[in-house]
């Protein structure tokens, strides 16, 4: 007996039930599934676990399949943060960042804001993206993009932004429409380059030409980012070159997400180099409670309100993206580019001043202030990503080296300072 995707039968449901006492007796099962785990944590049917973790007879993941070549891409996740303003619906006035801790309820309103249409987060992603799909497209003239958007209309207002915008028309995909099936196959094998879809080109659907991808949905459970990220991993043979792209919102939970692959493709090239192999991190169920889907209902929509979202600082989870080679980044033959680099942070620290209110390139202290506390913040959200500290301990921990309250406080020295035990604490990860 053969089960594919067995995920979806959970024992508590009426799958689960329906499975196990169909198949319970059968002598042989062979079960399948490319993510083997349920965001509503019931058990998977004849999944062997141990300590509330699943235990495969067999795993081949994306790490392994990176591995072997010329199975799957290469996937780097360009997540971009921003400022955001809204007024909840109990009234409140709120201003945040993707830095700033917030409660589950705020967490997603904060990302709702972000996704909206009424402000300028959106556009600016839609922006890059685009800009980073033609220039795939100069190398894969039929590569092609990927928009999630969040439901039927905000799927309409993206496309119409792509059309006004970028001078193309998308095609829209959503559960609605009858035709909805026959349109995915149609750009499948077309060399349009974009598409936006709600839930419908997730799991199952493949389309080897997606190199670019947009997630533009307040969707936040790792089974689903898992999903959206395989539309963008499958290899097509005679393509050099076949990064890919996952433009997220610089969410906490999506960085999680993000970063637990690139562990993943750091780890596949180390071990191409003879190093320790790699295992696939096991599946956290925290973030994948009721607390995750906070927004995700009615919300009294009607008394939340963007005020504002403006795009920030672009980072990446692994290496930049925006070096030329990369060891992950192999030819069709197999091979690797002969560059091969390594990751790397860099800090550079400013030179004491020169002189009252003045430094020697002609920038003011102020001047000098701000671009110091830039880079701190830059080396908070490295810090975050390599290791189990949220912002605000990462934060707390390298004003206790540098011996000061708070950055606001802070004196060019004591910048300095931080910067230094900042980068002296990154390379000993």
């Amino acid at each position: 007996m053969v089960l594919d995707e067995i995920h979806h039968a959970g024992d508590d449901r009426t799958w689960g039930s329906s499975v196990l006492t169909a198949f319970g007796g059968a002598r042989r099962r062979l079960s399948l599934s490319g993510t083997p785990f349920r965001s509503d944590t019931s058990a998977i049917p004849f999944v062997d676990y141990h300590l509330d973790e699943a235990r495969p007879d067999f795993e081949y993941g994306y790490g392994d399949a990176l591995h072997d070549g010329r199975v799957v891409r290469p996937v780097y996740f360009p997540a971009v943060g921003g400022h955001m303003e809204w007024l909840a619906p109990d009234g409140t006035h709120t201003a945040a960042s993707f830095d700033d801790a917030l409660d589950a309820a705020r967490s997603n309103q904060r990302l709702r804001t972000a996704l909206s249409l009424e402000g300028q987060w959106l556009q600016t992603v839609l922006a890059d993206a685009h800009s980073q799909l033609l220039g795939l497209r100069r190398q894969h003239p039929d590569a092609g993009g990927l928009v999630i958007a969040m439901d039927q209309e905000h799927a309409a207002g993206i496309a119409s932004l792509i059309k006004r915008r970028f001078g193309v028309t998308p095609t829209v995909a959503v559960s609605d429409d009858p035709s909805a099936s026959a349109r995915i196959a149609r750009f499948a094998t077309s060399q349009e380059p974009w598409i936006v879809a709600v839930r419908m080109v997730s799991e199952g659907v493949d389309i080897p030409r997606l190199r670019i991808g947009v997630f533009a949905t307040n969707t936040t459970t790792e089974l689903f980012f898992r999903q959206a990220v395989g539309r963008l991993v499958r290899w097509t043979p005679g393509v050099r070159r076949q990064k890919a792209f996952l433009f997220i919102p610089d969410d906490p939970r999506l960085r999680r997400w993000a970063t637990g692959i690139a562990e993943q493709r750091r780890h596949a090239l180390r071990a191409r180099e003879g190093e320790d192999e790699f295992a696939a991190p096991s599946a956290d169920l925290d973030d994948r409670d009721a607390a995750e889907h906070a927004g995700d209902d009615a919300e009294q929509m009607s008394l939340f309100a963007v005020i504002s979202a403006v795009a920030a600082d672009v980072t990446v989870a692994g290496p930049s993206v925006f070096s030329s080679d990369h060891p992950d980044e192999w030819d069709d033959d197999g091979d690797e580019p002969d560059d091969d680099h390594e990751l790397r942070v860099e800090v550079v620290v400013p030179p004491p001043a020169a002189g009252r209110g003045a430094e020697s390139d002609g920038r003011t202290r102020r001047q000098i202030k701000a671009d110091l506390r830039d880079k701190n913040a830059e080396l908070v959200r490295e810090l975050v990503r390599f290791t189990p500290l949220d912002h605000r301990q990462v934060n707390a921990e390298l004003n206790r080296l540098a011996g000061i309250r708070k950055v606001t406080e802070a004196t060019v020295d004591d910048l300095e300072r931080r910067l230094v035990r900042g980068e002296r604490w990154l390379r000993s990860l």
